[in-house]
């Protein structure tokens, strides 16, 4: 059996695009030397919604949030031995894009979510630390970038990714 398959990749790709455009506008990363004319220019044909910075911003902030959380939670199922299918949750990513649609006054929803085959076959520490998985991944996303910040290892133009990155996280 192949450890990710083809649907899974997809479901994948379809979550971080749906969890992109959900929070387009909410992720928005300031532009340093920002130029109007040019940023009009750059996104002329795109003003459809997709693909504008702020899309950009928020599939590169969400992306690692989202998908190493799930990506966690199936390796270590599949380190007990385990079989563990990735699915993104379809009606609760149509249920967020429609609260984003209708300018809803808040937002929620389940981008996906790991199913584990025979999960009896292992006791509840194991079942623990599965669903504990995806959690502790964003907790160390968030100490990375909380330490990133205080010990400046990166240039002060990274600092607005990785305050974002925080937030996400925490």
């Amino acid at each position: 059996m192949a450890i990710v398959t083809g649907r899974e990749i997809l479901d994948l790709v379809v979550m971080i695009v749906a969890v992109g455009f959900v929070f387009k506008d909410y992720l928005r990363v300031p532009v340093r030397d920002y130029e109007p004319l040019k940023e009009f220019r750059r996104t002329l044909f795109l003003r459809a919604g997709f693909l504008t910075r702020g899309f950009k911003d928020s599939v590169i902030l969400t992306a690692p949030a989202i998908a190493l959380h799930e990506i966690a939670h199936k390796a270590v199922a599949i380190a007990f031995g385990l079989e563990a299918t990735f699915h993104a949750a379809y009606p609760w990513l149509g249920l967020g894009i429609l609260l984003k649609v209708l300018n809803a006054p808040f937002l929620f929803f389940v981008p996906g979510y790991v199913e584990v085959h025979n999960s009896h076959l292992v006791g509840p520490l194991e079942q623990g630390l599965i669903a504990f998985a995806g959690p502790l991944t964003n907790l160390l996303l968030f100490t990375f970038a909380a330490l990133a910040l205080r010990q400046k290892w990166f240039a002060e133009k990274y600092f607005p990714w990785l305050h974002l990155t925080k937030r996400i996280n925490l």
